[in-house]
């Protein structure tokens, strides 16, 4: 951030110990007997309001008229007309003729903290499971009669999972003539036929599977050799099916990792066809559709805290970060209809994390909840709250000291700004240390 959420301005002591006159309220377009232009600073809005001096002992002039407000930079907008602004009360005090007595100090205070600030922003996501996948039947395959986990009118669904079952390495997916078509983890799917004498990533895919499982007397790279199809045909023994040393598609499935069946599309006694199954991971996850304004919040390795509709909160980390997408082309038609054709508003980008604690997230299976992205963190700075800043004549920004030696009970020490973070702003600058105190606005 660049600026302050909210700043405040106050009077300050007069050259001379003058005691403040009272303050003159005039409507908007009577001109003032005696101009106050050299001495007033612009407000974000664009009114006046007086400046706190620049330097403390301030050379002598014209008398000023005393004004102490809060405005919220950015949001607030201070009206023009002076007698609307003593209507709201904004300007304090009144018009009554005859001098009030000069402040001895603020009447509120806070002290200089030492801290860690933490800029970040909280979305919605959603507790679930991940993306869905679809197993589909696999055309043409099979090692086995009429090909184990093949289709095409060959071979009948003797066995399918149930929802909810979970699968992994080497377990069954489905069984086409009593025949188990096993689940193995990779990247790709088997597309070929593989025997003795191939190479490629899918036969590093088979053989790494293979060891996992426990079979042995082969060396898992990424060559099909005489000893890759001696372990094959022991694998395919135990899957009840011919031992022929050579793997088609279709003889095992190939994902990830562990799948969780949410769906299951197919009936046993009927031909392997079309989708037979959907599943899912195993593992929870937390899916935020993050507004694409708030892409620099994220990368891979981002952390977060997942806050559950219960209150309690875990980590995540972020694994996965996809691609903007923008709303379909009917709803920018309709968008574009109702006058609002500006499509950005509703892109989003697809964000996953992954929660370690899994017990951490109870038994929430399907929940929305609260992420906070964490985007930046300094560590051991000197934050004061952000309305205790006071805006300089000429510029920049101070902060009112209680000083009981100073003239009114107060300095002002113009200070450095940092990084803005829970209602608190990082101050630095001469005398300023920890557990300064300084006025605040009420």
């Amino acid at each position: 951030m660049t600026a302050p959420d909210d700043t405040h301005e106050r009077e300050s002591a007069r050259p001379g110990g003058d005691p403040p006159g009272p303050l003159e309220v005039r409507a908007s377009g009577v001109l003032a007997t005696e101009p106050e232009t050299d001495t007033a600073v612009q407000t974000a809005g664009g009114g006046h309001g007086p400046a706190v001096p620049a330097e403390e002992n301030q050379a002598g002039g014209r008398k000023r008229h005393p004004l102490r407000t809060s405005l919220i930079v950015l949001v607030a907008i201070v009206v023009a007309a002076a007698a609307g602004l003593a209507a709201s009360g904004v300007l304090g005090g009144s018009g009554d003729d005859g001098a009030s007595e000069a402040p001895t100090g603020p009447s509120a205070t806070a002290k200089v903290k030492r801290t860690t600030l933490t800029d970040s922003e909280t979305v919605s996501g959603n507790i679930g499971y991940g993306e869905a996948s679809t197993v589909q039947a696999v055309s043409g395959g099979g090692s086995g009669q009429g090909g184990a986990g093949g289709s095409g009118g060959s071979g009948i669904l003797t066995w399918v999972p149930k929802a909810g079952d979970t699968i992994t390495r080497g377990g069954n997916v489905y069984s086409v003539n009593q025949q188990k078509t096993p689940l193995l983890y990779g990247s790709i799917p088997f597309y070929r036929t593989m025997r003795s004498g191939d190479s490629g990533s899918d036969v590093k895919i088979l053989e790494a599977n293979l060891k996992a499982l426990g079979y042995d007397g082969f060396t898992a790279d990424s060559t099909y050799n005489a000893a890759t199809a001696a372990a094959v045909q022991e694998w395919q023994d135990d899957l009840n099916r011919e031992e022929t040393g050579v793997v088609v598609p279709g003889d095992a499935v190939v994902a990830s990792g562990a799948r969780k069946v949410s769906a299951v599309q197919a009936s046993t006694g009927t031909a392997p066809s079309g989708p037979l199954l959907i599943w899912t991971a195993t593992e929870r996850v937390v899916t935020v559709e993050l507004e694409a304004q708030y892409e620099d919040l994220v990368e891979v390795g981002t952390r977060a805290k997942v806050t559950l509709p219960d209150g309690g909160t875990v980590e995540g980390t972020v694994t996965d970060v996809g691609a903007p997408s923008n709303v379909s082309d009917d709803q920018s038609g309709d968008a574009a209809d109702a006058g609002g054709s500006d499509s950005d508003k509703e892109a989003t980008l697809p964000v996953e994390l992954r929660v370690k604690d899994q017990k951490g997230l109870g038994d929430y299976q399907a929940a929305s909840v609260d992420v906070t992205l964490e985007s930046e963190s300094r560590k051991n700075v000197l934050a004061v709250p952000v309305n205790a800043l006071v805006a300089r004549n000429g510029g920049g920004y101070a902060l009112e000291v209680v000083k009981p030696s100073a003239p009114h009970g107060v300095e002002y020490v113009p200070v450095k700004l940092g990084m803005f973070a829970d209602s608190l702003v990082e101050v630095s600058g001469a005398g300023i240390t920890e557990g300064t105190v300084v006025g605040v606005a009420k």
